[in-house]
């Protein structure tokens, strides 16, 4: 690549859409942000998908900068090799040949991935686990999903379907889960599972973020759903770690905005759940909302054959 190409990137969220052009150093030259809308149906998500991926590539041009590549992370199962998004809840997404229908549009290489996979994947290589070689990268927010990241590589999996470690059974007869299952993770420490929770025993309605704030002004209420909250973590991450046993797990997504009063506790029950296995560093992320995005882009990058040396961010 030379140095006015760029790749284009498009993050699809449930609600809207990060999109940026960024060089083959990693660093964005150009960020915009759109309405997902998606109840208007999944075919209009694509067809603004599409738009504004070109819309990108036109901004480009008018720059003075080469559009060489498109990056896009949508959520759901995604098969990678196919281009093709799966399934999404969030979107509607049935089977939609996504990367097809972008180089047909665009005339660009495309490549697609998933949406928390490719915020791993830049938390990895550009932030949080920089330099850290073996990853997990946890996002908890409406749900809890994970990528796992060797060598600057995200796992896939054999269906599309790696880190779902929001589906870990850590509480038999517990809450259920929107997969149907009760007991797992997501369904006893995401965001909404926090702020539920505490409604339930409160009468009243709070988020995540109220529950940590009441905890840490001393509300015993509001204390003992975040105690369990860290609990439960705990026992999905310690899980992770017998897995995959990394060096380093970064904590994403909305829950991760409690900062030292998420991470503080979960190191320390962390920390009491380790026996033979070596304890990971455990940071918060350090991209934020852009991480899709980002890694939306690493992924053109990395199908454009640019070396991953050439990340400099």
């Amino acid at each position: 690549m030379g140095g006015g190409d760029v790749v284009v990137a498009v993050d699809v969220g449930g609600t809207g859409m990060k999109c940026a052009l960024v060089g083959p150093d990693g660093a964005t030259v150009h960020t915009e942000r759109h309405p997902t809308d998606a109840g208007r149906g999944p075919a209009a998500v694509v067809d603004t998908i599409l738009d504004v991926a070109d819309g990108l590539a036109a901004k480009a041009r008018a720059d003075g900068r080469t559009p060489v590549a498109l990056g896009i992370a949508v959520p759901g199962i995604v098969d990678e090799a196919r281009g093709v998004a799966v399934w999404s809840a969030n979107v509607g997404f049935r089977d939609v040949p996504l990367r097809h229908l972008a180089v047909t549009r665009l005339g660009l290489p495309t490549a697609i991935g998933h949406d928390v996979r490719a915020g791993g994947l830049a938390e990895a290589r550009l932030g949080a686990g920089r330099g850290a070689g073996h990853v997990l990268f946890v996002a908890i927010g409406t749900g809890i999903a994970a990528a796992h990241v060797v060598d600057g590589s995200a796992s896939v999996g054999a269906h599309g379907a790696a880190g779902e470690i929001g589906h870990i059974l850590v509480r038999p007869g517990g809450p259920r889960c929107g997969c149907g299952r009760p007991g797992c993770l997501e369904a006893v420490a995401s965001a909404s599972a926090v702020g539920r929770r505490y409604a339930e025993l409160a009468g009243t309605p709070a988020t995540a973020a109220d529950v940590a704030e009441r905890a840490a002004a001393g509300e015993p209420l509001a204390a003992q759903v975040w105690t369990e909250t860290v609990e439960a973590l705990a026992d999905g991450l310690a899980s992770g770690q017998a897995l995959f046993d990394v060096a380093t797990i970064v904590v994403g997504g909305g829950l991760a905005q409690a900062g030292e009063r998420l991470l503080g506790p979960l190191r320390a029950a962390l920390h009491e759940r380790m026996t033979f296995h070596r304890e990971p560093r455990l940071v918060a992320a350090a991209l934020g909302d852009e991480a899709g995005c980002l890694g939306a882009a690493l992924l053109a990058l990395d199908a454009l054959g640019v070396p991953r040396t050439m990340e400099t961010r």
